[in-house]
């Protein structure tokens, strides 16, 4: 019996995961550096993607499919982010700053309100998009410094 190619894609994709936990969750300390690593990737993903957005809604040439593809990219780093930061509060008992925690789910709220005024704001959706990532930004900056103590 033939598999499908959606059942091969799953499998690959269960595959891919279970190797990516493996390789990033292995030590509790191991798994802190990623975190405040990843918290880079969240910065600058979702500054560079507000930058560009914000661009975009002067120059039309900067608009397009590849722009949504990386807002979209640096809104996922925020819930891998969030989840990488769960995993070591649930699991390793790693100590939490005080309102680390609420940055990064303001965090995720603030892309969910993005997503629901993308229709009232059509007109403005680059404008909309561009502060909003880097707002996204700004609560990744602000996360940072409330855990190494700033």
């Amino acid at each position: 019996m033939e598999r499908s190619w959606a059942t091969t894609i799953a499998s690959r994709l269960r595959a891919a995961a279970r190797w990516w936990w493996t390789a990033t969750l292995v030590l509790a300390g191991e798994e802190c550096h990623f975190h405040h690593g990843w918290a880079w990737v969240v910065i600058i993903s979702n500054g560079l993607a507000g930058v560009w957005a914000l661009s975009a809604h002067w120059l039309t040439a900067l608009r397009g499919r590849p722009l949504w593809w990386f807002i979209g990219l640096a809104e996922v780093t925020v819930f891998v982010q969030v989840v990488l930061g769960a995993v070591l509060v649930g699991k390793y008992k790693v100590p939490l700053p005080q309102f680390h925690a609420f940055y990064g789910f303001v965090a995720i709220i603030a892309i969910a309100i993005l997503y629901s005024y993308r229709f009232q704001l059509k007109h403005r959706l680059y404008l909309l998009y561009g502060l909003g990532s880097l707002f996204v930004m700004g609560l990744g900056i602000r996360a940072m410094l409330i855990a190494t103590g700033g």
